[in-house]
C-alpha cells in the first residue's frame, strides 16, 4: 500500500476527503505495492479506489475523470530496497562518520533505476521481480555488471546470487526492456581478460544493451586496506585500449561506440580527454562519462561571452583532478573578465586524497582553503558538491560557509563562464 502525503488544493483528492496519511491499499482490484504501481494503476480515467483512513476506517471511492486529469495526490516516498551485496569495493565502506546521511544508504533498488538512472545489480530481485520490470515495461534498466562471469561475479558481490547476471539480462531483453551496464574496473579482480570477456558477452546480447561503461574503483583512506587497489596508470591504459577495441567494432556493426571509459580513467592514464564525438548522444554524464570534456566545451563556447567582472578577483574552488585544466584556461579567463583569477585547488581532508573530484569536496575544507573572506572577491564554488539542502557532503551548511567567508562574494555553478555571465 501507498500513504498519502499531500493533498492538492482544489484537486479531485480533496473533493474526495482524502487526507494526508490515508492509505492506497488497491486500484480497481489490483493491489498498490508502492508508487511505481499508483502511477500505473492511475493511469486509467475510471478508477476504484480502496482506502483505509488515518482512522483506519475502511472506504471505496469511485472516480470518473477526463483522461490525463490528476487526482492531485502526492504520494510519501517507497521504502528503499537495500543492497544484499558486500561488494569488495563498497564506497559506503569508505564513509566517515559526519558525511551526509543519505551516503550510508545502501541502495539496489529498480524502481530508482528506472526512475533516476542509478545502477543496480538486480540479484535482490527473483523471477517475480524481472516479470514486474516487463510487465510494467520499466526501461532502461541501469545495471552494475561488473564481470559476465559468473564466479567473478559472486567473488566481487560476494552474493551467490550474482552469478545468474547473464540469465537475468537475457530475460529482461528477451521481453523488449533495454539496458544500460557498467563495469566498475577493479585491478586484478576483473581487469584484463576478465574485462574482455564482459565485454564481449554484454555485446553479444544484442542492441538491447545500449551502452557499457568502464569506470575505475574508487577508494577513500577509509577502505584503502580492503581487498582491492587502486589502478595504476599502466592498468587504466591497457583498459582504454580495451575499450577501444570494443568501440572500433561496435562502429562498424552499429555506428556508434557503445562501451565507454568514464573521465577518471583517462586521467589516471594521463591520456588527453576525448573529443564530443567519442560519447554519442552523452547520455552517460551521470556516470562519469563525458562531464570533462562538457565541461572544455561549455568553457570554450562561454567564453566570448563573459562579460567584464565587477569584482576585483576570481576565485575558483575545485578538486584535485580538475586543478590542471582550470589553471590551463585561467589567464583566458582572466583576459575576458578583466580581473586576475585565482583557481584554488582543494585537497579532501574528509575522504583523504585518492577522492579528487570537485563533488566530493566537504564545506569545512573549502572553507578553511579559501579563508580569511576578503571584500571584493568573487568566489566560485562547484554546484555539484551541495545537495538540494545545501549542505556538503560533510553536511555543513553552504550558509555558514558564506558566513565565514564575508565580507567576499560566494556563489555556486556547475559552469564557471556561464556563471559569470548571469552576475
Amino acid at each position: 500500500m501507498v500513504r498519502i502525503a499531500e493533498v492538492r488544493s482544489g484537486s479531485i483528492a480533496e473533493e474526495l476527503q482524502l487526507e494526508i496519511g490515508t492509505r492506497i491499499v488497491r486500484v480497481n482490484g489490483e493491489r498498490v505495492r508502492d508508487g511505481i504501481d499508483l502511477t500505473f494503476l492511475l493511469a486509467d480515467p475510471e478508477l476504484e479506489l480502496e482506502v483505509v483512513g488515518p482512522d483506519g476506517a475502511p472506504r471505496l471511492l469511485e472516480v470518473e475523470r477526463d483522461a490525463g486529469e490528476s487526482l492531485g495526490l502526492v504520494p510519501a516516498p517507497d521504502k528503499i530496497r537495500e543492497c544484499a551485496n558486500e561488494c569488495v569495493f563498497c564506497f559506503i565502506e569508505g564513509n566517515p562518520e559526519g558525511v551526509r546521511q543519505s551516503l550510508w544508504l545502501r541502495d539496489d533498488d529498480f524502481r530508482l533505476s528506472f526512475t533516476y538512472g542509478s545502477y543496480v545489480t538486480l540479484t535482490n530481485l527473483g523471477p517475480r521481480g524481472l516479470h514486474r520490470l516487463v510487465e510494467q515495461r520499466l526501461s532502461p534498466v541501469y545495471v552494475s555488471v561488473h564481470a559476465t562471469e559468473p564466479d567473478v561475479r559472486v567473488r566481487l558481490l560476494k552474493n551467490e546470487r550474482a552469478g545468474r547476471i547473464m540469465d537475468q539480462l537475457r530475460y529482461l531483453l528477451e521481453h523488449g526492456l533495454e539496458v544500460h551496464t557498467q563495469v566498475v574496473l577493479c585491478p586484478e579482480w576483473n581487469d584484463g581478460a576478465h574485462l574482455d570477456r564482459t565485454i564481449d558477452d554484454l555485446w553479444s546480447l544484442g542492441p538491447g544493451v545500449k551502452s557499457l561503461s568502464v569506470v575505475p574503483v574508487g577508494l577513500t583512506k577509509y577502505n584503502l586496506d580492503r581487498p582491492v587497489r587502486l589502478l595504476e596508470p599502466s592498468e587504466a591504459a591497457h583498459a582504454i585500449d580495451q575499450v577501444e577495441r570494443a568501440r572500433t567494432s561496435a562502429f562498424r556493426s552499429r555506428g556508434e561506440g557503445w562501451c565507454y571509459v568514464a573521465d577518471e580513467l583517462f586521467l589516471i592514464a594521463g591520456h588527453p580527454v576525448p573529443g564530443a564525438e567519442y560519447y554519442d548522444d552523452g547520455a552517460l554524464l551521470e556516470n562519469g562519462v563525458g562531464a570533462l570534456r562538457k565541461f572544455i566545451d561549455d568553457f570554450e563556447a562561454g567564453l566570448p561571452h563573459v562579460p567584464r567582472s565587477p569584482a576585483e578577483r576570481i576565485r575558483i574552488v575545485t578538486g584535485t583532478s580538475m586543478a590542471s585544466f582550470l589553471q590551463e584556461r585561467a589567464p583566458r579567463l582572466a583576459e575576458a573578465s578583466g580581473v586576475p583569477v585565482e583557481v584554488v585547488v582543494v585537497r579532501n581532508g574528509l575522504f583523504g586524497e585518492t577522492v579528487t573530484t570537485a563533488g566530493l569536496l566537504p564545506g569545512r575544507d573549502i572553507r578553511d582553503a579559501l579563508l580569511p573572506g576578503r571584500e571584493g572577491d568573487l568566489i566560485l564554488l562547484p554546484q555539484e558538491s551541495l545537495n538540494g539542502d545545501n549542505l556538503f557532503i560533510d553536511s555543513f551548511p553552504l550558509d555558514e560557509a558564506r558566513a565565514s567567508l564575508a565580507p567576499a562574494r560566494v556563489v555556486c555553478a556547475y559552469e564557471v563562464t556561464e556563471a559569470l555571465h548571469t552576475l
